[in-house]
């Protein structure tokens, strides 16, 4: 199964790697590398070892979201210098989204731009990261400041890899598919909501793509319809970025934070643009029942709007949120009030 993008193309199934081995033949590039995490090394590469019929360097990374940032890049980019990387080069990048992101960016901005391929491994990546060209590294605590919207050669989705994850790196990626649901397509979030099993999920998978590829490929460069795959990650992301640093919290995954957004965000989709309480309360009740509750005392909910100022979707001092007018109508360049988003939170932990 293929799914084409306006600049590239996903590839699912075991025909992934047949594509894979074709492409850096005929392209005869002077040399291939291959970036991994502290992770993906151990319990992926040998996958695509047993897979793979070229030869190719190796790079490395330590892994998790506290790793991407600008000094990994600077490590990756000497290490593709010494390693005499020149402009006919491809790297191929194994991993989750921040191995995804930050390799893309790396291969990017490494003597003005070399190829890349994406093979996510986690079912985040699979659905969301690796897909669609966002590029990037954060900036301190703050989610994905530095980037650059270029999409890879291919996308490579052998979902083998789903067997190596955690259930919790699991949960994190079945966020952004309810997320898929909930700005396109009801019938999908109402598919999803019981919380299917790797087993079932494999088909899923596909349609996730399929709708994200389809409204990337209809605004690469995000001056209008694709911000509406940010519904949840104004609010979540903040959260997450707090979370990251605060040395009294326990850190949450991406898909825990952005699931804790989405909650959020639909009950501002009530107070600013009409959306059903009644919907806003299914939503809650679906995420609640797969993420685990987080509680917000006062001072962690000024702290997470203190960092919604740094919001890369910002225009102009303001913060735009991505709404609801219904489950799978949404609407984008929305204000709210700090006094919704107050009222918010305490909907989220009601």
């Amino acid at each position: 199964m293929v799914i084409k993008t306006k600049h590239s193309e996903v590839i699912f199934g075991a025909s992934c790697w047949e594509a894979l081995n074709r492409c850096v033949h005929a392209n005869s590039y002077s040399t291939v590398f291959i970036l991994t995490d502290t992770n993906t090394g151990l319990h992926c590469l040998p996958h695509a070892n047993a897979k793979i019929e070229f030869d190719y360097q190796m790079l490395d990374m330590q892994a998790g979201e506290e790793n991407k940032h600008i000094q990994s890049c600077v490590s990756l980019w000497d290490s593709l210098s010494e390693m005499g990387a020149d402009r006919r080069s491809l790297l191929i990048n194994i991993g989750g989204g921040v191995v995804t992101d930050l390799g893309g960016f790396v291969a990017c901005t490494f003597k003005r731009g070399i190829d890349f391929i994406n093979i996510p491994t986690s079912l985040l990546a699979m659905v969301d990261a690796s897909v669609g060209g966002k590029t990037g590294i954060d900036l301190g605590a703050l989610k994905n400041q530095v980037g650059i919207i270029k999409e890879p050669s291919m996308v490579l989705v052998d979902t083998d890899f789903l067997d190596t994850l955690p259930d919790s790196e699991y949960r994190s990626g079945y966020a952004e598919m309810l997320k898929h649901g909930l700005i396109q397509e009801p019938a999908y979030f109402e598919a999803l909501s019981g919380f299917l099993s790797k087993a079932e999920i494999l088909p899923h998978i596909h349609h996730s793509v399929g709708v994200k590829a389809k409204v990337v490929s209809e605004d690469i460069d995000e001056q209008g319809l694709r911000k509406i795959l940010n519904f949840g990650h104004t609010l979540g992301h903040a959260v997450e970025s707090h979370f990251l640093t605060a040395t009294d919290k326990t850190r949450l995954l991406h898909g825990e934070a952005i699931a804790i957004g989405m909650i959020l965000e639909a009950f501002l989709s009530v107070k600013a643009v009409g959306f059903p309480l009644e919907s806003a309360d299914k939503i809650k009740s679906v995420f609640q029942a797969i993420y685990p509750k987080v509680r917000f005392d006062k001072d962690t909910i000024s702290e997470v709007i203190k960092m919604l100022m740094h919001d890369k979707k910002n225009e102009n001092g303001n913060v735009l949120f991505v709404l609801l007018k219904a489950i799978g109508e949404p609407v984008w360049n929305q204000s709210v009030s700090e006094k919704h988003i107050l009222e918010a939170f305490n909907f989220y932990q009601a």
